[in-house]
């Protein structure tokens, strides 16, 4: 996704933990003219993560999203809950070459960041890397391969066995 030319808007979720960043974070898209879709909470009373993260989640599941930005006190239960979701790739970055290899890397589909532990500056620093940086593909395209799989059978209670390829074979 290049910022600038997808129309589907970020979906951004947040508990109050993340709100203050929260605000930093939409009035910097805005300002750079990338849309976004506010999806609460929208103060500072105390909420339940799950609720917001399971928003943005599902935004993206459905297609009114393709990019998602989760923020709570530390970004970790955001993380843990989206990733809950088949085809959801939260990644919990506190640097600003953490939101680029993610990127490049395991082509993220949703930022997730600790309001209380990461700076406004380098939380849009973060945004920025994130943002800009094009999943690279390649060799990248088996480790994706193997998440997908991996999603399928535990999607469906099975366990899943992936063989290991550094194991050398007895008679092969």
């Amino acid at each position: 996704m290049n910022a600038s030319t997808d129309q589907t808007p970020i979906w951004i979720g947040n508990d109050h933990g993340g709100y203050e960043l929260k605000l930093q974070v939409v009035e910097f898209l805005r300002e750079a003219k990338i849309a976004v879709h506010d999806a609460g909470c929208h103060s500072p009373e105390i909420v339940r993560y799950p609720y917001y993260a399971a928003q943005v989640a599902e935004a993206i599941l459905r297609g009114e999203a393709s990019r998602g930005i989760l923020i709570c006190s530390t970004g970790i239960g955001m993380s843990i809950i989206a990733n809950k979701y088949h085809g959801v790739r939260a990644s919990l970055c506190t640097s600003t070459y953490m939101g680029r290899m993610t990127r490049a890397h395991n082509d993220s589909n949703v930022l997730c960041l600790g309001g209380k532990i990461t700076g406004v500056f380098e939380a849009i620093d973060i945004l920025q890397a994130w943002l800009a940086t094009p999943y690279e593909g390649g060799r990248h395209d088996i480790s994706l391969g193997l998440i997908r799989e991996a999603e399928t059978a535990l999607s469906t209670c099975e366990l899943w066995k992936p063989e290991d390829p550094m194991i050398l074979r007895h008679g092969d």
